[in-house]
Order: structure tokens, then C-alpha cells, then sequence
């Protein structure tokens, strides 16, 4: 499982990205990459991390269905993800 401070700190960077998407699209549109470069960092998309929204764990994460790996084969396993069928796992 995640620390906190990690999904905080996930949580932080998802609401930069929100609050400076649009200046940021704008931005490109008119191709001012020096007023790109003066914005802080972590507003930038490209620097969020998928994470499992039920352990925070950031590896063998899923993006169909937003788990990492370990979540997902214990949910199928437990019937809680309609459709998924055991094979050879």
C-alpha cells in the first residue's frame, strides 16, 4: 500500500493540473514556450502518476479499470468484476 504523503501528494499535482489546463493549452496554441517554461512544474499533465484507487500501489497498474494487477485478480477471483473468467492465473 501507497504512503499518505504519496497520495497526497498525487492528489496535489491532479489539482494543479486542473486549475492550469486551460492557460496551458492556450498557451501552446499560441506557441509561447517561454511563459510554458515559467509555470511551475508538476502543472503540467505529463507528470501525474496512475495509481490503484484502491491501494495507491503506482506498479502493474491497469488503466481499464483503474487497479493494479494484485486488486484485479483478487477482485475476478472473487467474482466482484463481471466478465472476467479465470484462465491459467
Amino acid at each position: 500500500m501507497a504512503k499518505e504523503s504519496m497520495k497526497a501528494r498525487e492528489r496535489k499535482r491532479a489539482a494543479m493540473v486542473a486549475r492550469y489546463a486551460e492557460k496551458r493549452a492556450r498557451l501552446k496554441e499560441e506557441g509561447d514556450y517561454q511563459a510554458l517554461a515559467r509555470m511551475p512544474k508538476n502543472s503540467a499533465a505529463i507528470r501525474m502518476h496512475n495509481r490503484c484507487s484502491i491501494t495507491g500501489r503506482p506498479k502493474g497498474y491497469m488503466r481499464d479499470f483503474g487497479l493494479s494487477r494484485i486488486q484485479f485478480r483478487e477482485m475476478a477471483n472473487s467474482g466482484l468484476i463481471p466478465g472476467v473468467k479465470k484462465a491459467s492465473w
